[in-house]
């Protein structure tokens, strides 16, 4: 009896393992499709990569400028420090 419960456990792992890995490769796109996907990320495009670049500049500047001070530069400048 033990022996049979052994069997069809490890049966039953196989066969989840198996339908796992088949699900996983209808889900995975082709080698066409991932060269068309990454050909329209945002990165590929060179105007919108130097847009990010200087975006990413100013929010460095920013937390430059936040880390140098001691006020709380959180609050804005709507709510003066009391």
């Amino acid at each position: 009896m033990s022996g049979l419960r052994a069997i069809l456990g490890t049966s039953a792992v196989i066969v989840c393992v198996g339908a796992g890995c088949g699900l996983w490769a209808l889900v995975v796109p082709g080698k066409e499709k991932q060269r068309e996907f990454h050909k329209n990320l945002p990165e590929s495009n060179p105007v919108r990569m130097e847009e990010t670049r200087k975006r990413n500049a100013l929010v460095m500047q920013a937390i430059k400028e936040a880390a140098e001070t001691s006020e709380n530069v959180a609050r804005g400048t709507r709510h003066p420090v009391k």
